[in-house]
């Protein structure tokens, strides 16, 4: 989502090239560049004010560090500004010191409310905290249903009297259930507001006495932009809300949201939605999000997700395989639905820093449809195939067997096979310090993908830092990967006449 405003940021930087030092001349079109884009990604007016008052007054006259240039200290200032404006460090959940913790979620409809209640009470499980789901909208139908299904969907309980039952009544009873069956946390899911009225407000407020939450979370919709801070202020200042929950960070909203919650309302952005699945929850820090915005990544979060979907013992088990060359079918299909669960290849190529904006969305797209090409020809395989790649090679039936299977052509089928052989090679010699490069990585999910790596050819962004658990995630494949980035076989390829077809190598 914020793709433009980091396109903006870069023509800022651009301006200050070959200057000694930042002064009060030079920063004047940088900062006009960064005023515009921060207008065009919705940022609330006054904001942007204070914001390119304080760049300014932190920037000028800033001397130039040894090998630091002034657009590189321009950035570092711009950072730390935004940093400071989301609100600079991350604002845990508070955890009572009495159980339950009683956390209250309020919104407009159609912000996500109840699904993020659901989000919500997933991430805590992972945090080892028990939770118990209360559906007290009573309003919108079919909400009291979609909350019931969500914890089936997650395996968390779900109190609900009914549609006909007072919602203040509800929650009550829902605490006075968690405090009974011990439950850490309890989050009640209230009625969606079309808008902010006194008598539905009125009602929140009454819940709010009632049970004397630990949490009021409003949860609201990235895509209304500075609205989205008028509206938590209103909240705040009606029922005293303390944070929020941006939802559809994932969509086409323009960031402004983000940006301005914090500074008109007073209050932090504790959570982000990043999808439409139940898993697609993240705790919001400042740092990280103003990185991205940058253009900079977001390798912490990328470390997080793979530590989540990694498991150390198979990790070690595919590291032998690989040095071994017997990674096998199975193996690639298990480390594409892997890379899947963490999501998709266009979310995690903007954590990478360095290429958030060089890889374009059509390659990327093209990427997640030919390793959807790659699982379907697998999937037709015997499991004698999938585990004996050879086989395949050598048998031309068995190749147009898997082609008629996966509804392919045999040529899809025999150059999907002619580059997993090519990438088990690779992968040894890479692994075995032949072809000079480092170890696979103990932990790296992408490590087996070779040829048909989505992310192979992006080398050069190897040393993620000593302490990445997933080795050299990006940079130790070399293999071939998206055409035009640093293909090693690309120079050896003659052009011919005519549309090429393309393959799996291609990628």
């Amino acid at each position: 989502m914020f793709d433009a405003l980091a396109e903006r940021f870069e023509s800022a930087w651009k301006k200050l090239r070959g200057q000694d030092k930042i002064s009060s001349a030079n920063i004047q079109d940088a900062l006009k560049d960064v005023r515009r884009a921060l207008l065009e990604a919705d940022v609330n007016l006054q904001v942007v004010k204070q914001f390119i008052a304080d760049v300014e007054t932190r920037a000028q006259g800033a001397e130039v560090v040894s090998g630091v240039n002034p657009g590189q200290q321009f950035i570092k200032v711009v950072y730390d500004e935004l940093a400071a404006l989301m609100g600079e460090s991350n604002q845990p959940l508070a955890q009572a010191e009495a159980a339950p913790t009683i956390v209250l979620m309020a919104g407009l409809q159609g912000a996500g409310k109840t699904t993020a209640t659901a989000k919500l009470a997933l991430h805590l499980r992972k945090e080892k905290r028990s939770t118990l789901m209360v559906a007290a909208d009573v309003y919108r139908p079919a909400a009291i249903d979609q909350l019931k299904t969500l914890g089936k969907q997650i395996d968390i309980p779900v109190f609900e009297l009914g549609a006909n039952i007072s919602p203040v009544e509800i929650a009550r009873q829902g605490v006075e259930k968690a405090k009974a069956e011990g439950f850490d946390t309890v989050l009640i899911d209230t009625a969606g507001r079309l808008q902010i009225d006194e008598a539905m407000m009125g009602e929140l407020v009454q819940i709010k006495d009632t049970v004397q939450p630990h949490e009021i979370l409003l949860v609201v919709d990235a895509m209304i932009g500075q609205e989205a801070a008028n509206l938590t202020k209103s909240f705040n200042d009606a029922v005293g809300i303390t944070g929020a929950i941006l939802t559809k960070m994932d969509g086409d909203a323009r960031g402004g949201a983000a940006l301005s919650i914090r500074q008109v309302s007073g209050q932090p952005i504790k959570f982000i939605g990043t999808g439409e699945k139940v898993e697609a929850l993240q705790p919001f820090y400042p740092d990280r999000m103003a990185s991205r915005i940058l253009g900079m990544g977001d390798v912490l979060t990328l470390v997080e997700k793979a530590q989540e979907a990694v498991d150390l013992s198979d990790a070690v088990q595919m590291q032998e395989k690989i040095l071994t060359a017997q990674f096998d079918f199975d193996d690639f299909l298990k480390q594409t639905r892997l890379m899947k669960s963490m999501g998709s290849l266009a979310g995690m190529v903007k954590l990478i820093p360095g290429l958030g904006n060089k890889i374009k969305a059509e390659h990327l797209e093209e990427g997640e449809a030919r390793l959807k090409i790659a699982e379907s020809a697998i999937k037709s395989m015997t499991l004698e195939e999938r585990r004996n790649p050879d086989l395949l090679a050598s048998t031309p039936s068995r190749r147009r067997r898997i082609a008629r299977g996966s509804g392919l052509k045999e040529d899809d089928v025999s150059s999907l096979v002619t580059d997993f052989q090519k990438m088990r090679t690779l992968m040894q010699q890479l692994g075995s310090g032949q072809m000079g490069f480092p170890g696979m990585g103990g932990m790296n999910p992408f490590g087996g993908m070779g040829g048909m790596n989505p992310f192979g050819d992006m080398g050069g962004m190897g040393g993620m830092g000593g302490g990445n658990p997933m080795g050299n995630p990006m940079g130790q494949m070399p293999a071939p990967g998206f055409r035009g980035y640093n293909n090693p076989n690309a120079a050896k390829k003659k052009k011919k006449p005519g549309k090429k077809k393309k393959g799996f190598s291609d990628l």
